[in-house]
């Protein structure tokens, strides 16, 4: 789900291309949301980026491309080199009984919830069961999946808040710009976006408060991918 303000700057974006064949500049863009600084347009630009509804496109002036409209069902491939992540949300039920995991007949299966992990400053490793969430069949697929609390704020640009519950594949491989629970010196997980390059290792935030982190390659082991996101509305 856009904001007003993502929605508005996206279909304002839509309509100048639409009309010219160019997308609109920073300065107009700003005056058209009524913002007070190009700040504010850089963080809906990276929004709508991350949520897969434009990109930009390299060596270009004013280089954004529209891929969907928020009533849009299909979306185009993402960027070279990256996989933006849309989020499936979906309302959450109430836990299940704390037996082991299997499909249920009502198209969900059972997950393990681990507890909470932080999409902002690293805390401590997942540690044991605590509770357990049915989950659709549709957001899962092969292999082992379990759940993560989210606490903090660092990826709501990839439309992840805090108290949402996300859905994780285990596996201990990722590709680069993919959404990952990344454990780091074997003391601390995270979820951020994963960048590689060379011998090194970036965990990359979704929100301009929070600066990308760097490792060596040794440092960061990947225990999950992002598939799915559930979030409880109170």
């Amino acid at each position: 789900m856009l904001t007003t303000k993502q929605r508005e700057l996206l279909m304002f974006i839509h309509e100048r291309i639409k009309e010219g064949g160019v997308s609109p500049s920073f300065d107009e863009m700003k005056e058209a949301l009524d913002l007070a600084s190009k700040s504010g347009i850089h963080r809906l630009i990276t929004a709508l980026e991350e949520r897969g509804f434009i990109r930009r496109l390299a060596h270009r002036a004013r280089a954004l491309e529209v891929i969907k409209l928020p009533d849009q069902a299909t979306t185009s491939a993402p960027p070279r080199g990256r996989q933006a992540f849309v989020p499936q949300v979906v309302e959450g039920t109430r836990p299940a009984p704390a037996d082991p995991v299997r499909p249920s007949n009502d198209d969900t299966r059972e997950l393990p919830l681990l507890g909470k992990i932080a999409a902002g400053v690293p805390i401590e490793a997942m540690g044991q069961e605590r509770d357990r969430l049915r989950v659709p069949e549709s957001m899962l697929g092969a292999g082992e999946h379990y759940l993560l609390e989210i606490e903090g704020d660092s990826m709501i640009n990839a439309g992840i808040l805090n108290g949402d519950f996300v859905v994780i594949k285990k596996t201990d491989t990722a590709q680069t710009g993919e959404i990952v629970v990344a454990l780091v010196d074997d003391e601390t997980a995270t979820l951020k976006r994963l960048r590689k390059k060379g011998g090194s290792i970036a965990l990359e935030a979704a929100n301009p408060n929070y600066k990308t982190q760097i490792y060596n390659d040794g440092q960061v082991k990947v225990q999950g991918r992002l598939v799915g996101l559930m979030r409880r509305y109170h």
